[in-house]
């Protein structure tokens, strides 16, 4: 018995002994390493993730260089913006001339054309045209400097922060410049814009009649990549090629944007200060690595914030876990083989200008200190700030709207009264014809006074909306504000 006893507990000894070797031998889970299996021969480029803004390889991307006709992706962007499709484009003289020696003139487009701005965006897109480039500036801005300064200001809108441009074209220009990544941030924002990607997607375009083509003129996608994406037995044929622009100058050399689309995963990749043909294979080479080699993770689908947290505080307001929700469509970007565990999260609640008008915080996520997405935590219903405004502010509301009334209803009985006499008087002296030019000049000058008024009034908003935001207070939060006083009887009961 005893030694039965013996060899049962040298067994159990012996059991423990194996677990633990078993152990030491099966070594803890890792996440997979970052992929690198990949390499271009132009000086600089990137792939993006479209959705979730992941750099997944870069080489010089935070190196400045000159962009050439990449550029009119970003012009295309600001036009779509501001202009109708519909809209008529008139060539001036400076619009088709003044470019750069040696650029060409594809389109023979001529001083004096009339094209609609649906027209000019292919032709920029598809046939680079400097001259639809610099036309469609001046229709959209008065002149191509007003145009640069909207430009600017969009690429400070999206994020970049180490670019400049100085020209719609992408013509050389000592000020004109971009960096890989601000680049691959411009397509992002493009291809998220319907009409530049609906237009950027055709492969071809019939031009109406213009002065020097009377019969309209056909263009031809001119991105190789995207031409070849009915013929898989091309060397540049790639899988959901989508859109994209090319680019030379003597400065630049070869440039080019290439995005794809694959199970509704997006990718865009950037080449700058690339070399003929191989500019090309290096676009395609890094969207086949971006597709290949990484996947995309819904963060909805696997977030856990909202339950394991109880809200967010942010600006003296607490949003309850049941009044917010998470960003729609946001995802992150990870090796495959990877988890949405092996991704770290960290919340803030400072957020840019170009957040969701709903969005209280964001959620960052990094892999292996690389970050690879982000998502918006929104609230159902934005609290109202509790302190009251100064009744005097609230007043200027009325105020406004009474005085505005006022000076129209005033300048028209003036202006009525005007209009007799003056036309009595004309009629008197010299007839008909000049009493219908006396008329013409009451119902400009009447017409002159509104607009007078009206601006003056614009210019008393703005003055009182700068007045709400110094006291902290946002438009929306105001107009809530306005809108509960006029319900209780035009702020009689509206705490002091």
């Amino acid at each position: 018995m005893k030694n039965r006893n013996r060899h049962s507990g040298a067994g159990i000894v012996l059991l423990v002994f194996l677990c633990i070797l078993n152990i030491a031998a099966d070594p803890a889970y890792a996440a997979p390493a970052w992929p690198s299996d990949t390499g271009i021969m132009a000086e600089a480029g990137i792939v993006m993730d479209e959705n979730s803004g992941a750099v997944l390889f870069g080489q010089n991307i935070h190196v400045a260089y000159a962009p050439a006709s990449i550029t009119k992706l970003l012009t295309a962007l600001v036009v779509a913006e501001h202009a109708s499709l519909d809209e008529n484009v008139t060539f001036s003289h400076d619009a088709v001339y003044n470019v750069e020696s040696g650029s060409g003139n594809s389109l023979a487009l001529e001083e004096g054309d009339v094209l609609t701005v649906r027209d000019c965006l292919h032709a920029l897109l598809l046939r680079s045209s400097n001259q639809a480039a610099n036309a469609l500036a001046e229709h959209v801005a008065g002149s191509r400097d007003g145009f640069v300064e909207m430009m600017n200001e969009k690429i400070a809108e999206i994020g970049c922060t180490e670019s400049h441009f100085a020209n719609p074209s992408g013509l050389n220009d000592d000020e004109q410049y971009v960096t890989a990544y601000d680049m691959a941030l411009i397509a992002r924002a493009a291809f998220a814009n319907e009409t530049v990607l609906s237009i950027d997607s055709a492969r071809s375009y019939q031009l109406p009649a213009t002065i020097k083509n009377p019969e309209g003129l056909s263009i031809a996608m001119e991105h190789k990549i995207l031409a070849a994406s009915g013929n898989p037995s091309s060397s540049y044929y790639l899988e959901g090629a989508m859109a994209g622009k090319t680019g030379y100058t003597s400065k630049a050399g070869n440039t080019l944007v290439t995005y794809a689309v694959r199970a509704g995963r997006g990718v865009i990749s950037v080449i700058l200060k690339g070399t003929q043909p191989q500019y090309y294979l290096d676009g395609k080479t890094l969207i086949e690595f971006g597709f290949a080699s990484f996947q995309d993770i819904r963060v909805a689908d696997q977030e856990k914030f909202l339950t394991e947290q109880d809200g967010v505080d942010r600006d003296g307001d607490h949003y309850a876990p049941s009044e917010l929700y998470l960003e729609e469509g946001a995802c992150v970007t990870v090796p495959n083989g990877a988890s949405f565990a092996d991704v770290a999260r960290t919340v803030t609640t400072e957020l840019d200008s170009g957040c969701p008008k709903t969005a209280v915080a964001r959620l960052v996520y990094t892999y292996n200190d690389r970050q690879v997405g982000s998502a918006y935590i929104c609230a159902r219903n934005l609290h109202i700030s509790t302190e009251p405004l100064p009744v005097s502010l609230l007043d200027t509301v009325e105020a406004d709207s009474v005085t505005e009334k006022d000076e129209t209803a005033g300048e028209a009985g003036a202006a009525d009264k005007e209009e007799t006499g003056e036309s009595s008087g004309w009629l008197a002296a010299l007839g008909v014809v000049f009493a219908l030019a006396a008329v013409s000049g009451t119902v400009f000058w009447l017409w002159y006074r509104k607009q007078k008024a009206l601006a003056e009034a614009a210019r008393r908003r703005e003055r009182r909306r700068q007045r709400i935001r110094e006291l902290g207070y946002s438009d929306e939060e105001f107009e809530k504000l306005v809108q509960q006083r006029m319900k209780s009887g035009g702020g009689k009961n509206f705490p002091k």
